[in-house]
């Protein structure tokens, strides 16, 4: 019989319904229950396309003896992290405390009736291994300690509680420099992998964030380093493996250094974050190599990931219960298949071993298709197309169908960026982002944070989804050029100032849970960076120094963080680059910046805007005043290139 998860919206939830575990969702009922009966709780959050989630669901939650125990004695909650980011916000830094090392998913919590956490864990076994109890011996250890001493209990939850109270105010406050750019290529190359790209070792992700700033340190400073170790990682990844090159799009990380063997999930964010990347490589280098990665992470998200126009949340990494099972191929099957499609045998042959498709396999007896080197030969589009026909037999992962506002803004943004090289994406980027304001923001009242594909949205946005969406608006303005983008991301900025700003620090939810916003760039670039980064562009577009003024306690107010280790903080450290160095804003007619884009994307200064204003000549100015006229796009290029 299902239990009560079956009434939930959520893709997650709906998983977890016919466990025998007797799950509640996050709601009053439940918490009532545990108070009303004395019984600790038990929290898991994870997400639909989540591997480990799933196999601690097989291992742990489908187990008659453990449902059983822990249906007696405790009450169990079941959150999806994507629906619900501020509780899983707040559940991690309880992870972080009591483990001193970051948590993860699923993630696993216990709690006193009064939601006071004890106990913090991710991936936990039925049985002792790993080194790690097992999770009926824990449960049952839990139970005892609560039936015999919960005064115990009680009393390390209120320890834990008062170390969880936000401390207030910063460290102190870091004069923030130039030199901070060097300091960043420093640190990047200090964890840079030269052979395979990347900056750490295996479980390896795509730092997205850490690739952008590099590029635009090389526009800004001429540093082949920095171009060096963004491109090489970029080549390296899209080499296959955590890149899927047979539908296109990247998985969420790879498990080994060569980037080959993934989880196979694939992540809204991920791919709009990276077909940024790759788009701005493309930019720098000039390089079709990088546009063609791109144009494929767009082609992926339009044929599996798209629905009236917007963008599901995340496909997962299983195929019937086996990991990787729809990705992986057999060696025999794909030589038969060349040999039925034109390629002699010799032939077939030398392209598995170009594609490291072998006998024995370099995953489960099975083979992920990498190529060998950075060439794509000519005979891939054939072989692609055949690849691509015997998957149509298989059974596709299941697709968690949220609409998430921040991560279709991520990719609503690359679409306009996209836009700008080609415009026969801006049709398709027009329909994205006015699909998403129709159905997140409606009347431009409330901004919500996510909903089921055809359901209508209940949580309300974080301070993610405004700094996100308020991004992609003005990489909307940017592309159109037409005013009503930017009043729109002015009017939103004005709300997230309002509901989540104060004095220098920003919160990324106050409702249910407050919860302090990241600095630090994770699985991606922190929200109140991207916040900070979208206020330098209105301040410096609309000559409004309160954006402004906000842009720069946000930096002195974390500048000591950012000072020390701008590695892990590559987004803010962007934002202090820009600050230093000021936005420069050509302003002219439509169309007469339309014919500069060019010269716009070669000049040093990686950090240009453009303004519609009725000025039929280039002006080109800073947050203060304006420097330069220019009447041809040779002369703009000339100003342009001597700002370096």
């Amino acid at each position: 019989m299902p239990n009560r998860l079956i009434h939930e919206d959520s893709p997650y939830l709906q998983q977890h319904a016919d466990n025998p575990v007797d799950w509640w969702p996050w709601c009053d009922k439940a918490f009532e229950k545990a108070r009303k009966e004395n019984r600790p709780i038990f929290l898991s959050i994870g997400y639909s396309s989540c591997h480990w989630c799933h196999v601690m669901e097989h291992e742990v939650f489908e187990d008659e003896t453990i449902a059983a125990y822990l249906n007696a004695h405790f009450v169990s909650i079941k959150v999806d992290r994507e629906e619900r980011p501020d509780i899983d916000k707040h559940y991690q830094s309880v992870h972080q405390l009591l483990n001193q090392r970051p948590g993860g998913w699923p993630l696993s919590i216990f709690m006193t009736p009064d939601r006071k956490p004890f106990f913090a864990g991710t991936y936990i076994p039925p049985e002792r291994k790993y080194n790690m109890m097992g999770f009926l011996e824990l449960i049952e250890v839990i139970q005892k300690k609560w039936t015999e001493a919960p005064q115990d209990i009680i009393k390390n939850a209120d320890e834990i509680q008062r170390f969880l109270a936000p401390k207030e105010g910063p460290v102190k406050a870091t004069k923030l420099e130039l030199s901070l750019a060097r300091k960043m290529v420093e640190q990047a190359r200090d964890s840079y992998d030269t052979d395979w790209g990347g900056f750490s070792k295996a479980p390896k992700f795509p730092h997205t964030s850490t690739l952008n700033l590099l590029l635009d340190i090389h526009r800004l400073l001429g540093d082949d380093e920095a171009l060096e170790m963004a491109t090489h990682t970029m080549r390296m990844m899209a080499r296959g493996g955590i890149y899927d090159l047979v539908d296109g799009g990247f998985c969420r990380y790879s498990t080994d250094d060569m980037w080959l063997v993934p989880h196979f999930e694939k992540m809204t964010y991920d791919n709009g974050l990276l077909c940024e990347s790759y788009l701005r490589a493309y930019r720098v280098t000039k390089e079709e190599f990088f546009l063609d990665v791109a144009e494929e992470i767009i082609g992926f998200m339009e044929e599996k990931m798209t629905d009236n126009d917007l963008f599901y949340a995340a496909s997962d990494a299983d195929t019937e219960g086996v990991e990787g099972k729809y990705f992986v191929y057999r060696y025999d099957e794909v030589v038969k298949a060349l040999t039925q499609n034109g390629f002699d045998s010799n032939d077939a042959e030398s392209i598995c071993a170009a594609l490291s498709i072998t006998p024995g396999g370099n995953f489960e007896e099975g083979s992920i298709v990498r190529f060998q080197s950075d060439e794509r030969p000519e005979w891939w589009p054939k072989v692609r197309k055949i690849l691509r026909i015997l998957r149509t037999s298989r059974t596709y992962p299941f697709i968690d169908r949220k609409v998430i506002t921040a991560w279709n803004a991520m990719m609503i943004k690359s679409l306009f960026m996209a836009a700008d090289i080609d415009e026969r994406h801006l049709d398709f980027a027009l329909k994205s982002v006015n699909a998403l304001l129709e159905l997140m923001w409606p009347d431009e009242s409330v901004l919500y944070h996510s909903a089921l594909a055809g359901k209508s949205p209940a949580i309300e946005a974080f301070l993610e989804d405004y700094a996100y969406l308020c991004d992609a608006l003005l990489q909307t303005y940017r592309t159109t050029l037409d005013d009503i983008w930017l009043v729109k991301a002015q009017k939103l900025a004005n709300t997230a100032i309002e509901t989540f700003y104060a004095n220098g620090k920003w919160y990324f939810s106050r409702g249910e849970f407050e919860t302090e916003a990241d600095i630090a760039d994770t699985s991606y670039p922190a929200s109140s960076a991207v916040m900070t980064n979208a206020l330098l562009t209105l301040g410096t577009l609309l000559s409004e120094e309160s954006y402004l003024d906000i842009a720069f306690k946000t930096l002195e107010y974390n500048s000591y963080k950012i000072a020390r280790y701008p590695i892990y903080h590559p987004a803010f450290t962007t934002a202090a680059l820009r600050w230093l160095k000021e936005d420069v804003v050509i302003k002219s007619l439509p169309n007469r910046l339309h014919e500069a884009r060019r010269v716009v994307d070669e000049a040093p200064h990686p950090w240009i805007l453009l303004k519609n204003e009725i000025e039929p000549d280039y002006m080109v100015c800073n947050r203060h005043s304006c420097f330069s006229a220019a009447k041809r796009v040779e002369d703009l290029k000339k100003s342009l290139e001597s700002l370096s």
